[in-house]
């Protein structure tokens, strides 16, 4: 069965085709940076041991034309590797929020369609670009199924005490308003990937996922049970243009003294915060390179981004009453050694001692870059969210 994975981020578009039950892609690619200077797409084909890469550098003014331009590069030239869209069985698209109507992997319908599109409020950087991708997907590969895998799915397990908020219980019943958690598809898939490793089903892990969405989940074996994000992907760690957690009363502030509306506000704390709003840059590669040259915006914004990280770690060890190991993955958590190094200064208390030389060396795989005397296991794991998604369709469609 030919699946087509398309995992959409807020700014990049990450694709693999597989033939599934193969683990391994028929081709993979990488659109970064879309919607600002500098976008590019990397594009691979496997053929038995060898692989084949193209690169190409022009601006790509949004999802649409990424993925219109990935389509091209499967189906044309001396590598491609499918005769025509009717060689696609299934497109697996990652979904963000799937609110309280999705709890596993679905087939697209337009009565699916619609709810997407009510919870963009709850998902302004991601629902309407999946659902972008969702329907360009449509229009090219008209015989194959679509297939949704929601970022929600994964911490359906956490308990009433950490979804709920201390608000009126009509707002739960009436609204739906509860924490639901995000990234859940690559935190399911590192957190099984660290029990194999660590041959522990009941384990104790943390998982963060560093990418331009940032979130930190509590797995207890195998399970969430706690996670950064909630209602929303606003809440939590410091992001590439998101606040993370900030007192609502700077939101009633800007309202009575500012005069700002809902949508200056939504713009303000999704699209203009995090790393952008106090380093210049959304980008984490930019932050360095400014850092580097001196630029003390960019030097805080690095501090509070692992100062904010290194804070849910501690509450986190708590809620699990111990820990086995702290995952690193997504692509600030696997290619940023620094970043990783910052994270884990000062957590001797609770065990965490990195290797800064295997911290150094790392480059690629699961890795181990703790001390022979750490008590808790830091591993970086890359994440396979593409695999992941694929499986879930396979098993859904067979």
């Amino acid at each position: 069965m030919n699946i087509l994975v398309i995992n959409s981020g807020s700014s990049s578009l990450k694709y693999q085709l597989f033939k599934m039950p193969v683990k391994a892609p028929i081709s993979s690619g990488l659109v970064e940076r879309i919607g600002i200077e500098g976008s590019y797409i990397k594009h691979t084909v496997f053929k038995g041991t060898e692989k084949f890469v193209s690169e190409k550098s022009a601006f790509i003014a949004d999802h649409g034309e990424g993925l219109k331009q990935v389509l091209a590069l499967l189906t044309e030239g001396e590598f491609a590797v499918i005769a025509s869209p009717d060689d696609i069985h299934a497109v697996g698209h990652r979904v963000v929020h799937g609110g309280e109507h999705f709890s596993g992997a679905t087939l697209i319908t337009e009565e699916v369609k619609v709810k997407i599109r009510k919870l963009f409020s709850l998902a302004p950087l991601h629902n309407p670009v999946n659902l972008k991708c969702i329907e360009v997907a449509e229009d090219t590969f008209k015989n194959a199924h679509q297939v949704a895998i929601f970022d929600t799915a994964f911490h359906q397990t956490i308990p009433q005490q950490a979804y709920r908020y201390a608000i009126p219980e009509r707002y739960y019943k009436e609204e739906g308003v509860r924490v639901y958690g995000f990234h859940g598809t690559s935190h399911k898939y590192v957190s099984e990937e660290a029990m194999q490793w660590l041959d522990k089903k009941d384990s104790k892990l943390i998982s963060i996922h560093l990418g331009n969405g940032c979130s930190i989940t509590a797995i207890k074996n195998g399970k969430s049970i706690d996670t950064s994000m909630g209602f929303g992907p606003l809440s939590g760690l410091v992001m590439g243009t998101r606040s993370g957690d900030i007192d609502p009363s700077v939101i009633f502030h800007l309202i009575e003294h500012a005069g700002y509306s809902h949508e200056q506000l939504s713009t303000l704390f999704n699209k203009q915060s995090g790393l952008l709003g106090v380093g210049g840059s959304s980008d984490m590669r930019d932050i360095r390179k400014m850092a580097a040259a001196g630029d003390e915006n960019a030097i805080l914004s690095l501090a509070l981004y692992a100062y904010r990280i290194r804070k849910f770690i501690g509450s986190y060890a708590a809620v699990l009453n111990g820990i086995d190991a702290v995952i690193f993955t997504a692509g600030v958590g696997e290619n940023d050694k620094d970043m990783r190094e910052a994270v884990c200064t000062e957590l001797d208390f609770l065990g965490i001692k990195m290797d800064r030389e295997s911290n150094k060396q790392y480059n690629g795989g699961l890795m181990d870059v703790s001390t022979d005397d750490s008590q808790v296991k830091i591993l970086v794991i890359p994440t396979n969210e593409e695999f992941e998604i694929a499986s879930q369709c396979y098993s859904l469609l067979q």
